[in-house]
Parts: structure tokens; sequence; C-alpha cells
């Protein structure tokens, strides 16, 4: 194993040692309320690293296939035009590419760390803004392997989930036409960004509400009658991009997202039902968002075991964010002072066991 995916974690244990020891937070007012926050120095520096390495990573996943595609792009702004009248599908992610390839030129390593500055930019901003515990968030972000997954993979739809993400604010505030004027943008870097529009009113509401249960018994017919619901998606797919998804999965003989994986990230929402009533009685619009996020992902992640880890597997990531700004939330306060201590201590090892797991999987 790369001793990089060790450093990682031990530099956000530096960065743990050093917020007890120096003053990182200041007030802040969100959502109405005052609040204690990361100083935005500080939530920079905690994930300078991750972007740095993200521009000299090794051809991990998919990064041999962005390094390809940056080679054929132009280094001016006057070859766009013919560029652009190759690209066939996501044309948005691609015309950004070839404009940070003409503002830097050939060097690829850069290209990566620009890419990564504007995801990981999202991430501080929300998880600084709305999380009460940002360094958690960051935690169970590099915990859970999906800066491996997304910010050294899939950095394409990466960027459509993040543009999506930091549309939390409109969500929260109930401007929907923002919200999916942004979340139409997200869908030219990756089309699978569309599939947030219905979900940004399912979520909204209180937590576990109406519309999430019928969700989740709609999860539960999917799974009951699997066979149809695959040839189902298959006639919806066939006039997209997304036409040979289902054919695909099925050939390659993808069997599911791994249950540990669905299982992790389902604590959040197993814990929000758990402990519901505490939810209920603070009734943060935050958090009611969050915890109803966190469900649609774990949906989701519940029928990508039953078809594909590949293609459906991809899609809760658009939700499962939210989850890490429920967790320590939920820590906080659904136990006492003393027991949420061992909680984070729980926590911490549970997801060390499986970040380590996870990498050693990933990387073979």
């Amino acid at each position: 194993m790369d001793k990089n995916y060790i450093l990682i974690i031990g530099w956000v244990a530096v960065m743990a040692m050093l917020s007890v020891l120096t003053s990182v937070k200041q007030e802040e007012t969100v959502c109405g309320k005052k609040e204690y926050r990361w100083r935005p120095v500080w939530a920079v520096v905690t994930v300078l690293p991750l972007i740095i390495w993200c521009g000299y990573r090794e051809n991990i996943g998919d990064t041999w296939a962005y390094k390809k595609s940056f080679s054929e792009m132009p280094v001016s702004l006057g070859g766009m035009a013919s560029y652009m009248a190759t690209v066939k599908k996501d044309k948005g992610f691609y015309f950004v590419s070839a404009v940070i390839k003409c503002i830097v030129g050939n060097h690829v390593n850069i290209y990566f760390i620009v890419l990564a500055a504007i995801q990981a930019g999202v991430l501080i901003y929300v998880y600084r803004k709305y999380s009460s515990r940002y360094l958690v968030s960051f935690f169970l972000f590099i915990a859970s392997t999906d800066y491996i997954s997304w910010m050294f993979n899939g950095i394409r739809q990466f960027l459509a989930v993040t543009i999506t993400f930091i549309g939390i604010k409109f969500i929260l505030d109930k401007k929907y036409a923002k919200a999916i004027i942004l979340i139409l943008i997200a869908s030219l870097m990756h089309q699978s960004a569309l599939l947030v529009i219905p979900f940004i009113f399912i979520a909204q509401g209180k937590a576990w509400n109406k519309k999430t249960l019928l969700f989740m018994v709609a999860v539960i017919a999917i799974v009951a009658g699997i066979g149809q619901f695959t040839n189902v998606l298959d006639s919806m797919l066939a006039e997209t991009q997304y036409k040979n998804v289902v054919s695909d999965w099925q050939s390659w003989n993808d069997n599911g997202t791994n249950a540990l994986r669905v299982l992790v990230y389902a604590v959040p929402s197993v814990l929000s039902l758990i402990g519901l009533r505490f939810i209920r009685n603070e009734d943060d619009k935050v958090i009611n968002l969050c915890t109803n996020m966190s469900i649609v992902s774990v949906g989701f992640y519940i029928v990508s075991m039953f078809t594909s880890g590949i293609f459906i597997g991809r899609l809760p990531i658009y939700f499962s964010l939210y989850s890490y700004i429920l967790l320590p939330w939920e820590i906080d306060h659904m136990f006492t002072k003393r027991s949420a201590r061992l909680i984070y201590v729980v926590m911490v090892v549970g997801y060390l066991g499986f970040y380590l797991y996870s990498v050693n999987n990933l990387l073979g």
C-alpha cells in the first residue's frame, strides 16, 4: 500500500491535535443561529494535502483515461470549436477541462489539482458552514474512501456531484428554481445529475417524512421485483447516453455493491431512525434535510446491491455526502457527553478498519 494512504489519515490526526491546541473556530451565524465554525484558513489547510495529492496520484481507476482525454484537448482557444465538435456527451466537463488546459498548458498534474481544488472547495464550503464538526465530516469523507472513488477516479461525475451539493443553501431556503438551475448546470458535466431534481422535493420537510418512507417502500418493491425493474430501466434508458447500462453490467457479471459498504453508509440513517425523537425535538432544517438525503443514499445503495455496483452504485454519492454532516450531529445530540466520547472512539476505529479493508481491495 502506498504510504500516502496512511499519511492522509495521519494528517487528519495532526489537524485534530492542532484543533485542541489552537483556536481554530470562530462564531458565525448559520441558518439564523449563532454557531462556532472552523476558520476558513484552517479548513483549507486541512484539505490542502489531499488536493495536491490528487495532482500527483498514480494511475488509479480511470486516471489514465482522463490523462488520455487531456492529451487530446487543444492548447489554445482557437482549437476549441473543432475539439468540442468531437465530444459526444457531457460536453460541459470537457469544455471546462479544455479551458483549464488552455490556461495551464500540457501540465496534467496541474489540471488534476485545479479540478480537485474546485471539488474540495465545495466540500470545504459546505462542511465548514453546515457541519457542527468540520474535521469529523472531512475524516468520514476520507475514511469512507470516497476521495479515492471520486477525486482519484470518477472526477467527471464528482464535479457534477459537488455542483449539486453546493446548492444545499437553495434547498434549505426552498429556492427550487435556483437549485434546479444549478442541477441543470451540473448535468452538463454528467447527465446523471438530473436524478437529483425530484429528491430536492422528497428530502424537504421533517426527517423520515411520508415522502422518504414511500421512497423506501419503492426500494423494497424494486428489490422484490428486480427482474422487472431491470427491464423497465433498460427501456427508460434506451434513448439516452446510458442506453447500454443494463446490458453492460449483466455482461460484466457485476455482482452489485459490497454489502459491507452498504452497511457502513447506512449507519447515519439507522441511527437517525433509532434517535428520531432527538431530531424531531431539535427540528433543525439542516439535519432534517441531511437525514432524508442519507435515507435516499441508502435506498440507492440497497438497489445497487442487487443490480450493479458500477452503475447504480455510482448514484448514491449525490446524497451520501449529506451523511457526513448528519453523523457527528447525531453523536453529539443523541448521547451524553461521556457516552459521545466513547462513540467517537468506536466510530474512528470502525471507519479506520473499513478504510484499510477498502483501500486494500480497491488497490488490489
